[in-house]
């Protein structure tokens, strides 16, 4: 199991927000670049970068930042955030990022994002973030009218390599995970699957640990990281353990 140390960008810096709202924002880094190396040296093997101004603005509102991010993290970055379209997903593969999560995209033009996936196999993965089991778009400010079982089928025959799930009532209130929906997904889905949103303790990522033989294949967490209740070498260690007795 990965743990994704998540490094959300807003106005230049490292944020992390509560419930995904603009406006309940705190910032724990003005170097998101920086954060990002602080991960690294804690052990982290991947980094979750989600540029936060271009999933509400829907453009590429902090390229220059991944850029830095890609060039001085040494390890492999996943990122998310305004991608709506081919040029601006190859704009960040050549910069460097390993693979891209579409949102919107997936759900509203969903030609386009067969075309992505066509274009950059194996690279192309979507998130689906839901509130009360309702899929939301544009920045989690739309509701879809969807849910995640009517639009998965779809998403895998389109190509989408791997699945972020993000419970949004949960994501930065350090409430706990919503681990009986997300074992619905991984056993649905036929592709990789990713947890986010409440992920904010070792237990929590020892209760979701069990999902990796289904299918899960990390979590991210952001604000738990940040603020220390959750403790990225412990959870690494103890992740290391099971493995290594296994």
């Amino acid at each position: 199991m990965i743990v994704f140390p998540a490094v959300d960008i807003k106005g230049g810096k490292a944020v992390r927000l509560r419930r995904g709202r603009a406006d309940d924002a705190t910032v724990f880094a003005d170097d998101p670049a920086e954060a990002a190396r602080h991960w690294e040296r804690q052990g982290a093997t991947w980094l979750h970068v989600v540029d936060l101004d271009g999933a509400f603005d829907g453009h590429a509102a902090s390229a220059a930042i991944v850029g830095r991010i890609c060039e001085g993290a040494g390890i492999p970055v996943q990122l998310g955030g305004g991608i709506r379209d081919a040029d601006v997903a190859r704009a960040y593969l050549d910069a460097g990022v390993t693979r891209l999560i579409i949102g919107t995209m997936a759900l509203e033009a969903p030609e386009t994002f067969a075309e992505l996936c066509r274009a950059f196999p194996g690279r192309i993965g979507v998130s689906l973030d839901a509130a009360d089991g309702r899929l939301k778009s544009r920045g989690w400010v739309a509701d879809t009218g969807l849910s995640v079982a009517e639009v998965l089928p779809r998403l895998e025959d389109a190509g989408a390599a791997f699945i972020i799930y993000t419970d949004i009532e949960r994501d930065g209130m350090h409430s706990g995970v919503n681990a009986d929906a997300l074992g619905r997904l991984v056993r649905a889905a036929h592709v990789p699957v990713i947890a986010a949103g409440g992920v904010s303790t070792l237990e929590d990522v020892q209760r979701l640990y069990p999902l990796g033989r289904e299918g899960l294949e990390g979590v991210i967490s952001g604000r738990a990281l940040y603020e220390g209740t959750l403790e990225l070498a412990a959870a690494l260690a103890w992740i290391a353990a099971q493995e290594g007795a296994s």
